[in-house]
């Protein structure tokens, strides 16, 4: 299964179970962008990336650690 941009749930279980450490009420955008890109299911091209993505992935990803 290759991830895209819009599988923003699906992203945000990824950072959750691959990131423990890292609170994801203090990640910034850049670093937030980078990991996502670095996941091994990732395929999606990076300027299909957006604001409102990655508010939605780190929304959910707050969501997933609660």
């Amino acid at each position: 299964m290759s991830l895209m941009w819009t599988d923003v749930l699906e992203i945000a279980i990824q950072l959750a179970e691959s990131k423990p450490e890292v609170d994801p009420m203090s990640v910034n955008f850049v670093d937030l962008r980078k990991w996502v890109m670095e996941l091994p299911e990732f395929a999606d091209k990076p300027e299909h990336c957006g604001e409102k993505i990655l508010e939605a992935i780190q929304a959910h990803w707050i969501e997933e650690r609660d």
